[in-house]
C-alpha cells in the first residue's frame, strides 16, 4: 500500500503527484498506462505511453478512485493517471456555502 505523502513519478512523462489519501486501492497506481514509481527511481528505458492513457494530468489538481484515494498533481504531463485500467476521476470543488 501506498503512504500518504509519498511523491511519485511517471515513467512515460512529465507527471509527477503526492498521495493524498492513501487507501488499498492505490496499489497499482499508473500513469500513462505505466506503473509509477519513486521520485529517486530510475525510469525503465522500454516504457511508452499508452495511447489510450495520453489524456493529460492537469497541476494543481486532485484525482480520486472509487476506493477514496485521492493524489495531487505537483507536475502536469501527458499521461492519464489511472489505478490499473481505471481512470482516475478530477475531484470537483466543493461550492461555498451562501453567506445571507
Amino acid at each position: 500500500m501506498v503512504r500518504n505523502g509519498t511523491r511519485l513519478r511517471s515513467q512515460v512523462c512529465d507527471t509527477q503527484i503526492i498521495v493524498v489519501k492513501s487507501t488499498d486501492g492505490l496499489v497499482d497506481l499508473r500513469c500513462g498506462g505505466v506503473a509509477m514509481i519513486e521520485m529517486n527511481a530510475e525510469k525503465s528505458t522500454d516504457a511508452s505511453l499508452d495511447a489510450a492513457f495520453a489524456g493529460g494530468s492537469v497541476m494543481g489538481k486532485r484525482y480520486v478512485d472509487d476506493s477514496g484515494g485521492e493524489v495531487l498533481v505537483t507536475k502536469a504531463g501527458a499521461g492519464t493517471l489511472s489505478v490499473g485500467a481505471t481512470a482516475l476521476s478530477l475531484k470537483e470543488a466543493q461550492p461555498l456555502p451562501a453567506s445571507d
